[in-house]
């Protein structure tokens, strides 16, 4: 949550001046606020110095500052050290609970907890709801049943904090009948305990539920909080819900919750989701305050959308406002637009930006870390570096499937079929089962790479073999395979006699093979085919005409427009992409949207002339 900046008072910027314990705790909390740990270790220095550290108020406000700061480790050392100058009180033992919870270290509070039981320390309505947040962080559900068992011997069992931290703990297990039987028996029910009950239900998947318990909520007469609308948007975000999502839109503008970043950000998702990009990016231009979720929210909004050059303009505009670096999540959305620009440059920058950084070093989260790497791997195959790609492969610890498929995907659609061929048989080497997608990048090196008989063997020992059935995917690479080998009679057999319905990408792909070879019967057939499949597309339209144009069949090639015109059928315009500088340009035909647009047109007609000159000489 982003912590608005509060103004120092003036006795924080000399300590010489500060005359008091109160002093010097509000400059604890100040630095805390601020998640401002330079000051605040500052501070401690002077306080350790001048013999301040005896009371149990200021240890609990320097592990709080610590906390708050992202620095648990010292908040564990001054809850340790304390211990032999002031015995630890509950607040003591809350702040340092509460700052592993800050930090989503569940396993450390469990031990804190029982410590905190030997020590005979009484807890209080503060203490519970952590513990209880702990055992479900670690999937202990028996524990929280004990932990619940000793609210009610501390009597806290009607308090409504502890009470919306049951019901959540309960929730997350799934256990709906305790969590009902807690909520039921609360004498008073505000807003924070109907945002557990709608947050358990959303976290779960119990959509119908969290949104039954916003009517409910409303008909209690409770106005929903900005985490009440957060739960209810991630709701309506899993569901595609747009209509129900741009009404809870309308609620957040009228009580002017749009100053909340976790409400933009939920509302920047949900638009995101039901692929109303433009909606989104105005939630973001909107924020007058942003963190790093709204920015990888709207980064991962334009990347799931397709729009992978905005992608890269957004990251390029983070970068340059130096504000937040990137995260992991960030980079791990960006290196896909990477991929599908071929922006070699930005990805490279964005690995060595994770070496530098470390991000998705080795850790006891190995299947992160191998996601992470496969991204980089993807990465560098899209943009034809399949030796950079190889040393990432090489260097992994641990390889999934995909690590493999990407791999020998990148060698086919390269046309280094051998390459291909030799890793996939060392993935049976390593007892690693091929899956479909395997045998597609096995079936695609065969393909760009003239392997037919290798390609025609492996189809047909697909099921046998390797205990997988064709799908149409793997027709189609067999069947491209012979038509570009000029085997268009063999392609067509095949078409024509395989198990499952031939979809329009592989009618076009032999489409593609006959225009390539130069067979008009052969053309029309499949033309015929693709245009009863997928009578929008103009691609089957334009092979066809070019077919006839080969041929010399002009009035054909005139049919052929005339039928696209009928069918309001237009040709896709033509996209290219170049990376220079510092972006990715992008140009479609008869572009003039590029604000260097007069020079590029000046340079392109001064080329054109050049051509011509050439070609009288």
């Amino acid at each position: 949550m982003y912590k608005t900046a509060i103004k120092t008072p003036n006795f924080f910027r000399s300590f010489s001046s500060l005359p008091n314990l109160t002093s010097y705790i509000t400059s604890l909390q100040l630095c805390a606020h601020n998640t401002n740990l330079r000051q605040g270790k500052k501070l401690h220095s002077y306080m350790l110095i001048n013999g301040f550290l005896t009371s149990p108020l200021t240890i609990t406000s320097l592990i709080n500052m610590y906390s708050k700061c992202n620095a648990i480790s010292d908040a564990v050392l001054v809850f340790n050290t304390s211990s032999s100058t002031c015995e630890h009180n509950v607040f003591a033992y809350n702040a340092i609970i509460a700052g592993f919870i800050f930090n989503h270290l569940p396993k450390p509070v469990l031990r804190v907890y029982e410590k905190m039981r030997l020590a005979g320390v009484m807890m209080d309505k503060f203490t519970f709801p952590c513990v209880i947040k702990a055992f479900s962080g670690c999937q202990d559900v028996v524990g929280l049943k004990n932990v619940h068992g000793l609210v009610f011997k501390f009597g806290l069992d009607h308090d409504l904090f502890v009470g919306s931290a049951v019901v959540h703990g309960y929730l997350k297990f799934e256990l709906m009948v305790d969590a009902h039987q807690v909520f039921d028996e609360m004498p008073d029910r505000d807003v924070v305990l109907w945002n557990a009950m709608i947050n358990g239900y959303a976290q779960i998947g119990e959509f119908d539920n969290a949104l039954d318990c916003l009517k409910k909520l409303r008909v209690d007469g409770i106005v929903p909080s900005r985490f009440t609308v957060t739960g209810i948007l991630s709701v309506l975000t899993l569901k595609g819900d747009l209509y129900n999502g741009k009404a809870i839109h309308g609620f957040v503008t009228k009580m002017g919750y749009l100053s909340g970043v976790a409400v933009c950000n939920a509302l920047i998702d949900m638009y995101g989701k039901c692929k109303c990009s433009l909606d989104a990016l105005d939630i973001f231009e909107g924020m007058v305050v942003k963190d790093i979720y709204s920015w990888n929210s709207i980064i991962g909004v334009h990347q799931q959308s397709g729009d992978h050059e905005e992608t890269l303009k957004l990251f390029d505009q983070m970068l340059r406002d130096k504000v937040f670096c990137p995260d992991i999540v960030t980079v791990t959305t960006v290196l896909p637009a990477c991929s599908h620009l071929a922006a070699l440059r930005h990805g490279k920058e964005i690995h060595a930006y994770m070496i530098t950084k470390g991000l998705g070093k080795e850790d006891e989260d190995r299947d992160n870390d191998t996601y992470i790497n496969n991204a980089i791997m993807d990465m560098y195959g899209k943009c034809g570096c399949m030796h950079e790609a190889r040393l990432v492969f090489e260097h992994m610890s641990s390889k999934d499937s995909a690590s493999w498929n990407i791999m020998i995907m990148g060698y086919a659609m390269h046309g280094f079929g051998n390459e291909a061929l030799s890793l996939f048989h060392k993935m049976g080497e390593v007892n690693l089962t091929p899956d479909e997608v395997t045998l597609v990048g096995v079936l695609s090196a065969c393909n760009h790479a003239g392997l037919v008989k290798e390609g025609q063997e492996f189809l047909s020992e697909m099921k046998s073999k390797y205990k997988i059935s064709p799908t149409v995917e793997h027709y189609t690479c067999v069947i491209d395979m012979l038509g570009r080998a000029g085997l268009l009679d063999q392609a067509y057999k095949l078409l024509s006699e395989m198990p499952i319905e031939a979809n329009s990408v592989v009618w076009r792909a032999f489409l593609a093979a006959c225009r390539l070879h130069g067979d008009a019967n052969l053309a029309e057939i499949a033309a015929r085919k693709v245009i009863d499949l997928e009578p929008e597309h103009c691609g089957s339209y334009v092979l066809m005409s070019n077919v006839y144009g080969t041929l010399g069949r002009y009035e054909e090639v005139s049919d052929v427009r005339l039928n696209m015109r009928q069918q309001s059928v237009k040709k896709t315009p033509g996209c290219s992409w170049i990376e220079f500088g510092d972006r990715v340009h992008v140009f479609g035909t008869g572009d003039r949207t590029h604000p260097d647009e007069d020079l590029i047109y000046s340079e392109l007609n001064s080329l054109y002339m050049s051509m011509g000159l050439c070609h009288m000489t």
